[in-house]
């Protein structure tokens, strides 16, 4: 039934409104650099969509590989597939990965900027030969779900760029002049940030149905593409433990043993759900000044509705929200004019900053609290991060679900989540 289901719901998709994407200018900025330009991502996040937009298919004709003729033509013969236009968009590249040594011949033969551009699922980066015939001449782009301000129809995510670049006296003014309504984080988590079940599906049943039958593509498709894996069931137990895991440090020897399974087949799964865009590990802030600092990576979903209907839950925890945050941090940062890093930072004494954005010379740690009220408590391990890092940690963030911009410390501006992303 639920696929029944699955089924008709995708079958009655209308054509959707287009929401302008952060990835379009990015992409732009690849094509004017390189001869190639990759829009990666996970399924569903509107790769297709965004390649199709008139500005980039003005002078290329537009191939999808999911249309089994040319499938089977850029397989048999990638020549004559390249021989229908001097510059193409091709989808779904992924199905015939020799079609990019034969790109590769054609840009090298002339080195012309913004010739081809392409979409494809992770795994084709995982291809040794794809990986060394694209060196030097591609840019890649990676698609996250819809941000918040994505969803709003207004193409941004958000502002961190702002926020860096002006001095912390001016943030108050800043989050103020914010255009971007206030809603319910948990709304938000519900409902995630893939565009059908974010922008086209009201009913909670209907986006259950759409996250399930997602799942089980993702399982028998992207999976079983990717790598040889006989125990499915498994799989799905270690998503299931991955995303009842978020917000927390990842321990695979913990989380193996509670599954019973092998420590190298959880960090194959693992690995395989990371390339897979599902995944996302955030690395500690390894600078070492005078404490002794936990170096485990932090464990998030890209998608928090879907991570919640993995994990069995109905109710966004607090941790839920700082996914929201981060995937905001994933989706501006390849926009950003220098290319950030986003860290976490503990100690082993047990003071920890939920997220720092790391940039040369600069780092902006953040710190998310789901509770409407917040106090100088709530700001104890910014302060010690600030205090630790004083040259480079000018103030902090503490984003939380209340409704006022005030500084809670001299150093720490408790702003209302939604007033920034």
């Amino acid at each position: 039934l639920s696929r029944v289901k699955f089924a008709r719901i995708m079958g009655d998709m209308h054509e959707r409104a287009f929401l302008p994407r952060l990835a379009m200018p990015v992409l732009r900025r690849i094509l004017d650099v390189f001869p190639v330009g990759v829009v990666t991502g996970a399924r569903q996040t509107g790769k297709s969509t965004l390649v199709r937009r008139p500005e980039l298919l003005r002078e290329r004709p537009y191939v999808t590989l999911d249309d089994i003729v040319a499938r089977e033509q850029a397989r048999r013969d990638p020549e004559l597939l390249l021989e229908r236009a001097h510059s193409m968009v091709i989808d779904e590249v992924q199905h015939a990965p020799d079609l990019l040594l034969a790109i590769k011949r054609r840009v090298d033969e002339k080195r012309e900027r913004g010739r081809y551009v392409l979409t494809g699922s992770a795994d084709l980066l995982l291809e040794e030969r794809v990986s060394e015939s694209l060196a030097g001449r591609t840019g890649y782009v990676p698609l996250w779900p819809l941000t918040r301000r994505e969803q709003l129809g207004l193409g941004v995510g958000g502002v961190w760029s702002e926020l860096l670049a002006e001095p912390p006296r001016s943030w108050p003014d800043l989050c103020a002049s914010q255009v971007a309504p206030a809603e319910s984080w948990r709304a938000l988590a519900k409902r995630g940030g893939y565009p059908v079940p974010s922008h086209e599906l009201d009913q909670a049943e209907e986006r259950a149905v759409w996250f399930d039958g997602y799942t089980a593509t993702y399982l028998e498709r992207d999976v079983r593409h990717m790598s040889a894996i006989e125990h499915l069931a498994d799989m799905r137990r270690v998503m299931a433990a991955a995303c009842a895991r978020i917000g927390g440090l990842l321990n695979q020897a913990e989380l193996s043993r509670e599954l019973g399974i092998p420590s190298t087949t959880a960090q194959r799964y693992l690995n395989l759900l990371e390339v897979s865009y599902q995944l996302v590990r955030v690395p500690a802030y390894a600078v070492n000044r005078t404490k002794r600092l936990m170096k485990s990576p932090k464990v998030f979903w890209s998608d928090t509705g879907l991570a919640l209907r993995l994990a069995g839950e109905t109710d966004p925890r607090g941790e839920h929200l700082e996914n929201l945050v981060l995937t905001d941090l994933l989706a501006w940062a390849p926009s950003a004019a220098a290319r950030p890093n986003i860290l976490h930072w503990r100690t082993s004494a047990g003071a920890e900053v939920d997220l720092v954005i790391e940039l040369p010379g600069r780092l902006l740690p953040i710190e998310v609290k789901a509770a409407r009220r917040v106090g100088m408590n709530d700001a104890r391990h910014l302060r010690t991060f600030l205090s630790e890092y004083s040259n480079l940690a000018p103030a902090a963030l503490l984003l939380y679900a209340g409704e006022d911009t005030f500084w809670v410390d001299r150093r720490v501006l408790a702003v209302p989540w939604h007033r920034v992303i």
